[in-house]
């Protein structure tokens, strides 16, 4: 009788004993399981009912339960990323110079690299060192000594080992931090020994291994690639077609526009996106590192021969003046300078000296254009000509340009 005697007091709101109040904490309980449930998925008003039952206010501060559409984020990492920036000067733009090269050298609807280029896997171990150069991860040594050293063989350290969210940019800082406690090496020794390129035994494990399937992978997780199977009559192997026809358009459109301008103001279709870290030295490294890895000429589908021409002679101008220190001491640019060219590589004097051969001339135009990137770089350097990270990219085209008497 007792239990009934309960469930009468109960209904009525009666006084409170010890049975009665097991009975009312059950009740409880249900009464704000039922309450939170309706806050949850229906309006306001069932929320109200909830919390008139007795239910408790549950507050979500910053999750994802209570707003439906927020994520729970730390307001360290804002900061973080907002002195990063203001370190390096601008954010990263989306893709790499290395996966850019790879990009422009992949055939659209075949998804694979010419058989017969041999240039490109040594071209992307430098552009390894470029990215991480611009990203200020590493810069040479800063000896007074070093000017007497060719801008090749002067040495490289890291100054910074922090991860940089590219894997194979990471894998590389993470074996020069190594390396360097135990010997410091120039910028040649580190190219040759990422490519694999030494009779040293015990420096084989320094190199990087497939980094072109890597970094067609790494555009595959970024959508602007695709893995199919191909059959190649006595194996399949995977290839990546273009998926994102757009951006690989963007990075051509940008090349033409720097090779084919004829102001000395460098059109703004020539830069990546407003805000991006070093835009116009990215965009000389792109255009330098495509042509030492014989992939340029895939840009230049749509110009004529004698446009293609010019595009190339405004290539190795551009190079021959970004391969020395002081960017732009090679040719003597600057007021009162001679208008004469010093092209950096034999394909390059060989093409002037038949030029010159054939009665033309060095174009004004190209001149003022080659002027107008030297000083544009030269603002986005830290400390002008004192910039250690600016040097080392230097050396990187200064190897690169000589790949075709390399390999």
């Amino acid at each position: 009788m007792a239990s009934a005697g309960g469930l009468s007091r109960r209904r009525v709101g009666g006084g409170a004993s010890s049975s009665s109040s097991t009975y009312n904490d059950v009740d409880d309980d249900s009464n704000n399981r039922r309450g939170s449930a309706n806050g949850l998925s229906g309006a306001g008003a069932g929320g109200a009912a909830g919390m008139g039952n007795g239910g408790a206010a549950h507050a979500h501060a910053g999750s994802a339960f209570e707003g439906g559409s927020k994520i729970a984020f730390d307001p360290r990492d804002l900061q973080q990323d907002a002195g990063e920036e203001a370190r390096i000067g601008g954010k990263m733009p989306r893709l790499t110079i290395m996966e850019e090269v790879l990009l422009l050298g992949i055939k659209d609807k075949q998804g694979y690299l010419s058989f017969w280029n041999d240039n490109i896997s040594y071209a992307l171990r430098g552009c390894i060192l470029i990215e991480l150069a611009l990203r200020r991860r590493i810069a040479l040594v800063k000896d007074p000594n070093r000017r007497r050293v060719p801008i090749a063989e002067r040495i490289v350290e890291v100054i910074d080992d922090r991860q940089t969210g590219e894997t194979i940019l990471d894998e590389a800082l993470k074996m020069m931090k190594a390396q360097q406690d135990i010997e410091r090496l120039s910028t040649n020794s580190w190219i040759d020994l990422m490519s694999g390129e030494t009779w040293n035994v015990m420096k084989i494990g320094f190199q990087l291994k497939q980094v072109r399937e890597r970094l067609a992978k790494g555009l595959v997780d970024k959508g602007v690639l695709r893995t199919e199977k191909r059959n190649f009559l006595l194996f399949d192997m995977a290839t990546h077609p273009v998926a994102d026809v757009r951006t690989k358009e963007s990075i051509i459109s940008r090349v033409v526009s720097l090779l084919t301008s004829t102001t000395s103001a460098i059109p703004p279709s020539a830069l990546d996106k407003e805000g991006v870290q070093c835009r116009v030295l990215r965009a000389v490294c792109l255009v330098c590192a495509a042509y030492t890895a014989s992939v340029l000429d895939n840009a230049f589908g749509r110009l004529g021969y004698e446009e293609r021409e010019a595009a190339f002679q405004r290539c190795d101008e551009i190079l021959g003046e970004f391969v020395c220190w002081p960017y732009g001491s090679a040719g003597g640019l600057g007021a009162g300078a001679p208008q004469h060219m010093t092209p950096a590589t034999a394909a390059g004097r060989r093409r002037q000296a038949s030029r010159l051969a054939s009665g033309g001339g060095l174009e004004i135009s190209g001149r003022e254009v080659v002027l107008g990137l030297v000083q544009e770089v030269r603002k986005e350097a830290i400390g002008a000509e004192e910039d250690p990270g600016f040097e080392l990219i230097a050396g990187v085209l200064e190897v690169l340009s000589k790949l075709d008497s390399l390999l």
